[in-house]
């Protein structure tokens, strides 16, 4: 068994001995997960990937500017490389780009299909749990300066306390670079609701791939009919979550332990934090970043901020 297996196989049999059972959203992520989500992005009901894309589009231009030339851009979660060529095409002679997933068959064929597009680009995809690992390559040599562009809402997937972890890895691992990070922001919480609630069922078939690749990579016997997929707005939090709720009392088997699901009883495998733009910037600044520009939609639904990241960490 591979460690990504070894990995999920210890976060969910850890996730059913507990009372309130709990597991990343990044084991909705194989091959297919990956293709599922790229259709929600595209679901009338889910606005942070066209309203982030419009940002991009409107303000690539401006946003070059501010990355200057030669320099080496790295993409966390990169996915299927939809956004990034926005930048891309308004860079001054990139060094180089780093694009960073955990499902690296889904990334390998994304980064084959840019070259077509940049066939003078160094591409240089890179397999790993960015949530975990920054593993990065030595800078090249020539780069002025390294920034990473996390796009989406994904820091809304991480606990307060793996924020402030996040951005303090941001100045760690990137001295005298930079961060482009998509923020899904407050908004009404029915239009924050039917995004995680499509009709079409793809959320909920993206939620239930967690059950397929468990009995899949860990030969287990998850019943995917007794299992129905729940989101909500949680407004005090802030955040959506999304759970598998189990639909009667069952048994769960799982490399020879067994365990027991009441009915009703739920796996949690999503939080979406949303944020306001002062929240996420001073919890930034607390870890030693420079607030930058901020690009919006007109309806500040979605943000793009820039944070400039110091040679010397001022957060210690």
């Amino acid at each position: 068994m591979d460690s990504s297996r070894q990995d999920f196989e210890h976060d969910l049999l850890n996730a059913l001995l507990q009372t309130n059972k709990h597991i990343s959203p990044k084991y909705f992520y194989d091959v297919k997960g990956s293709l599922l989500f790229d259709q929600i992005c595209d679901l009338p009901e889910y606005y942070p990937t066209r309203t982030e894309l419009l940002i991009l589009k409107e303000h690539a231009a401006d946003i070059a500017k501010h990355m200057g030339a030669k320099a080496e851009l790295i993409e966390l979660g990169a996915g299927s490389l939809t956004k990034v060529r926005f930048l891309l095409r308004e860079m001054d002679s990139p060094i180089s780009f780093l694009p960073m997933d955990i499902s690296g068959e889904h990334l390998n064929a994304a980064a084959k299909e840019l070259s077509f597009e940049f066939p003078k680009l160094n591409i240089k995809p890179i397999v790993a749990d960015y949530s975990k690992d920054w593993s990065l390559p030595p800078c090249m040599q020539e780069a002025q300066r390294r920034i990473a562009f996390f796009p989406g809402s994904t820091i809304g997937n991480f606990s307060p306390h793996e924020v402030q972890e996040f951005f303090a890895n941001c100045v760690e691992h990137l001295p005298g670079g930079a961060l482009l990070l998509g923020v899904d922001l407050l908004k009404a919480p029915n239009i924050i609701h039917q995004a995680y609630n499509d009709a079409q069922g793809v959320t909920a078939a993206f939620n239930l791939n967690l059950l397929v690749r468990a009995n899949k990579e860990l030969n287990s016997n998850f019943d995917l009919a007794q299992f129905s997929h729940w989101a909500f707005y949680n407004a005090p939090m802030h955040r959506i979550e999304m759970h598998l709720v189990s639909m009667k009392k069952q048994e769960i088997k799982i490399d020879k332990q067994i365990f027991t699901l009441e009915e009703g009883e739920t796996l949690h495998t999503e939080n979406s934090y949303k944020f306001s733009l002062d929240s996420i910037q001073k919890i930034a600044m607390s870890q030693g970043l420079d607030v930058g520009p901020v690009w919006t939609d007109p309806k500040r639904w979605f943000g793009l901020i820039w944070f400039n990241i110091p040679s010397i960490n001022r957060s210690k």
